[in-house]
C-alpha cells in the first residue's frame, strides 16, 4: 500500500514522505490516527505543501538545533504531578506534559511529537527523555518528577 506521511513516524518517515507500507499497518493504524493519507495522482500537491510547512517549523541549521541541545541538557527539567503516598503516579506523564514542562522551566518551545519516552513513567525520581530537534541531533533531558503539593 503507498501512502504520504502527514506527520513523523519513527522508523517510517516524516511528513510528505512517499512510503510503501503493508496493507494492515496502513489501513488500520496509519490511516485512521491521521498519520497517512492514501496516495493518488493529486497527491503531489499534497506532498509539496507538507514538506512547505514542515521547513517552516522545523529548527533551522545544526548549528541552532546543537545549541538547543545543550540548553536542554544543562539543568533537569522539574515536573510536578499527582502522586500517592508510594511515590506512585495517578496515571502517566505524557510527552505533551514534558513540552509544557520545560517550556515553564524557561526552555525552548519543543513539539511534543518530538518528544520519545524509552518506558511510560509511572513513579516520582528521575527519568529521562529524548527529543528530536534535527535529524542528526536528539537531546536527552533529565527529569524530575515530584509529588504535588
Amino acid at each position: 500500500m503507498k501512502l504520504i506521511l502527514t506527520q513523523e513516524v519513527s522508523g517510517l518517515g516524516t511528513p510528505g514522505d512517499v512510503v510503501e507500507v503493508k496493507d494492515g499497518y496502513g489501513r488500520n493504524y496509519l490511516v485512521p490516527r491521521g498519520l497517512a493519507t492514501s496516495w493518488t495522482k493529486g497527491g503531489e500537491k499534497q506532498v509539496t505543501q507538507i514538506r512547505k510547512a514542515r521547513k517552516a517549523r522545523e529548527i533551522a541549521t545544526l548549528d541552532e538545533a546543537k545549541a538547543i541541545k545543550a540548553k536542554l541538557e544543562a539543568k533537569p527539567v522539574r515536573l510536578a504531578v499527582r502522586a500517592g503516598a508510594s511515590g506512585r503516579l495517578f496515571g502517566a506523564v505524557t510527552p505533551s506534559d514534558i513540552a509544557e514542562a520545560i517550556v515553564r522551566a524557561e526552555g525552548p518551545q519543543v513539539d511534543r511529537r518530538k518528544v520519545e519516552l524509552p518506558t511510560p513513567i509511572k513513579s516520582t525520581g528521575d527519568h529521562t527523555a529524548h527529543v528530536r530537534l534535527h535529524a542528526d541531533v536528539q537531546a536527552k533531558v533529565t527529569l524530575k518528577v515530584v509529588a504535588e503539593g
